[in-house]
């Protein structure tokens, strides 16, 4: 399964969830203001009504839809909303931040939907592990080194392939509050740099396991 190429230099159309404050959201918009990020943030999707992050995505001026599971009728029909919204943008590249309902992968977006997680996959993950929850687990798991995961979406919660890990230390001075401040930094580099790979067709899903070809030899269709 491979990452779109040859695309005529043209930006990598994204979509955004988020269910939160929209930190990780904000490091991806940075970088595409930047210019360092080849990419568009066409939608953003949120799972509540309230979040901070949609006021925020609102603020700069991003299109931002709220759509709230008690809305619909069933996670079917939840799912089918959200794809359709996605289908409808032409997105390219679907990135979770902090978006914590699990969501189905629908076939249009196989190997098209992006995840960090602020651990080392694939230990500290799973349902309910996010935020606070998992920077204390790994203290209390005396770990010396924590860090952030990317990886490509599949239907378990932080069980996909993948394709970059960050690391940095586990002090004996640190609190979950500051681990993860620590750990942030480590995910504001690597979802840019993964959401590049894919703009450079450089992914590809093979058994499982993602190959990043080099930069002389991108993946084509």
């Amino acid at each position: 399964m491979n990452a779109p190429n040859h695309r005529e230099n043209r930006p990598l159309r994204l979509a955004a969830l988020i269910s939160g404050g929209g930190r990780t959201l904000m490091n991806i918009a940075d970088r595409i203001e930047a210019g360092s990020l080849p990419a568009t943030m066409e939608l953003v999707i949120c799972s509540r009504h309230n979040a901070p992050g949609v006021h925020l995505a609102a603020s700069r001026g991003l299109e931002v839809a709220v759509v709230v599971r008690r809305d619909y009728s069933s996670d079917r029909t939840l799912h089918d909303a959200i794809t359709s919204r996605l289908l409808e943008k032409g997105i390219e590249l679907v990135c979770l931040c902090g978006y914590l309902r699990w969501l189905h992968v629908e076939k249009p977006f196989e190997g098209r939907i992006m995840n960090i997680h602020p651990a080392l996959l694939p230990e500290f993950g799973g349902k309910g592990m996010h935020g606070l929850r998992v920077h204390r687990a790994v203290l209390a798991a005396g770990r010396s080194s924590s860090g952030c995961t990317v990886h490509f979406v599949d239907d378990q919660y932080d069980h996909g392939p993948i394709i970059l890990q960050r690391f940095c230390p586990v002090l004996a001075t640190d609190d979950e509050h500051r681990l993860a401040v620590r750990v942030f930094e480590q995910e504001c580099l690597a979802y840019p740099e993964a959401i590049h790979l894919f703009a450079q067709g450089r992914l590809r899903i093979l058994d499982g396991r993602v190959e990043i070809a080099s930069a002389s030899d991108e993946v084509t269709k």
